[in-house]
């Protein structure tokens, strides 16, 4: 855990948030500046800055299970995933994170 991230304090509940998924391994939380209709971000439960940084090849297999997992959840059936890696890509909180969007018109962005 980093004592400044702001997702391990949302994981650790040191900030209250509501969960819209977890499992042993991640937690799931709505985007607080939602991109699309619905922007969900998964979050594991372990501090890794970024996708550059994880070496564990079974977290990594996890992490998909769980966006497949969380997706079906909250009753998704088509859906983007984006991981951002680095500033330059756009990564501004440097824990490692997937998002998931969906919603009408996603298609023309990005």
């Amino acid at each position: 855990m980093s004592t400044d991230c702001i997702f391990c304090k949302i994981v650790n509940k040191e900030i209250p948030s509501n969960f819209v998924y977890e499992n042993e391994d991640v937690i799931a939380i709505n985007d607080l500046h939602p991109q699309a209709e619905t922007h969900v971000l998964v979050i594991p439960k372990i501090h890794v800055a970024s996708l550059a940084e994880l070496e564990d090849v079974n977290l990594m297999g996890r992490l998909l299970q769980s966006v497949k997992e969380t997706a079906k959840a909250i009753g998704l059936t088509d859906y983007r995933t984006i991981i951002n890696t680095g500033a330059g890509a756009g990564q501004t909180v440097f824990h490692l994170h997937i998002h998931i969007l969906s919603g009408k018109n996603l298609k023309e962005k990005l």
